[in-house]
């Protein structure tokens, strides 16, 4: 599912026009994406857990040369699912 198919899904789901349902997905989306950058969670019961994590630096290998590589340490965003998500998918 795209973005496109996701507003229609809401549109329909929520009974709103597709223009009102782009305008809450992008709220949602620009909201949670500010708590994350601020190192902030996002917390959603049953749906699941949105925040950042630490990553710390490491060798890698370049697969074409072998060469090794120093990646660099970083925060990356993460998203755990939540117990109701993983039961519905795992049904």
């Amino acid at each position: 599912m795209n973005k496109t198919e996701l507003i229609e899904e809401i549109a329909k789901k929520a009974k709103l026009s597709k223009k009102d349902a782009t305008a809450a997905l992008t709220a949602f989306i620009d909201a949670v994406v500010g708590a994350v950058a601020k190192k902030k969670k996002v917390q959603l019961v049953g749906f699941g857990t949105f925040e950042s994590r630490k990553r710390k630096a490491r060798v890698g290998k370049n697969p074409r040369t072998g060469a090794t590589l120093k990646i660099a340490a970083a925060t990356v965003p993460a998203f755990k699912a939540g117990k109701a998500f993983k039961d519905k998918v795992n049904k």
